[in-house]
């Protein structure tokens, strides 16, 4: 077991290493995605990559550091902040996700042809909060490795897009700079992102827009208790076997449990961010460990098509969004 922690660690390492570089800073990724890369190319390594004494830590990092990583994502989240825009903000999020969830699933399933979990995991984190919700999703639904790389992978290209896009499009949107800041915070992929996007485009942007992303991020919740009994009801089974048993995914409750804990007591601030950073390390970890575990020639069977479902998804959330937000705060 000590080996694939190790190896996890070092990749981890590598990951927040490469996310220093000033070149490499410039691009706005975070040390989990470089974390994730850098597992694929190692574990892709001849005589590397099916070392099976270090399985053990591997699987260690990408079950309960990932969840440990999800809980303590929750500190970065209060209710306070959600409660502050009111409940038409709650509702605006919740219908951008479940919208893009039914469509996104019937796109992906039906139209593209692509496996169930290739597409769930590609329409969460589009809808969601990005790497962090395919991660919580991959958890509850035990996907493949290589579905979560691909998932991720979309999430980095189209919302990294969107970090560009988005600050040229807002003299072109017709809304106002605080309208325009719950636009990129209800459609842009991953917190960092919107981050960035508010940034470029104004400070009540960016207050807006953090908001109603976090809002989205609290959201995880209901949405991975509801996938969850789905996903296992629907699961084929063999005739005269039992079905399969429903996966609570408990580590959704410990999340909520620190937004609340976060909510009303103030811990010192070198503890609070030392937890915040203790949560992104073990999620880069369990990050490093998953692509490790993924192999090239199964990213490569995946082919296009989840790229061509989260472009559908892309142009559905700037599209689609912008028109919601002005019929829905203009």
């Amino acid at each position: 077991m000590f080996r694939g922690l190790l190896l996890s660690a070092l990749l981890t390492l590598g990951g927040y290493g490469l996310s220093r570089i000033p070149l490499l800073q410039q691009s706005g990724f975070s040390p989990l995605v470089f974390a994730l890369l850098l597992g694929i190319v190692v574990g892709n390594l001849p005589l590397i990559g099916g070392l099976a004494s270090i399985q053990r830590g591997l699987q260690v990092c990408t079950r309960w550091m990932l969840r440990g990583g999800i809980v303590l994502f929750g500190l970065s989240v209060t209710l306070q902040q959600i409660f502050k825009l009111g409940p038409a903000i709650i509702a605006l999020d919740a219908g951008v996700i479940t919208v893009v969830m039914v469509a996104g699933y019937f796109i992906g399933t039906r139209l593209l042809k692509l496996d169930r979990d290739v597409t769930l995991l590609t329409c969460a984190g589009s809808a969601i909060c990005g790497a962090a919700a395919v991660l919580a999703t991959e958890a509850a639904i035990r996907a493949r490795p290589a579905a979560t790389a691909m998932a991720v992978a979309t999430v980095v290209l189209f919302g990294t897009m969107a970090m560009v896009v988005y600050p040229l499009l807002y003299p072109l949107a017709g809304l106002g700079e605080n309208v325009f800041g719950v636009y990129i915070g209800a459609t842009i992929h991953e917190v960092a992102q919107v981050v960035a996007a508010g940034v470029a485009v104004g400070p009540d942007a960016l207050a807006n827009a953090v908001i109603v992303k976090l809002v989205r991020v609290m959201l995880l919740v209901p949405f991975l208790l509801i996938v969850g009994q789905w996903w296992f009801a629907r699961q084929p089974r063999a005739a005269g076997s039992e079905k399969q048993k429903i996966t609570i995914p408990w580590f959704a409750f410990g999340f909520l449990a620190m937004v609340v804990f976060n909510s009303y007591v103030t811990l010192p601030a070198a503890l609070h961010s030392g937890l915040v950073l203790a949560g992104q390390i073990a999620l880069t970890m369990a990050m490093a460990a998953l692509g490790y575990e993924t192999r090239l020639e199964k990213l490569k069977a995946l082919g296009l098509k989840p790229f061509a479902l989260a472009f559908s998804l892309f142009i559905m959330l700037m599209g689609g969004g912008l028109l919601t937000v002005h019929l829905w705060m203009v």
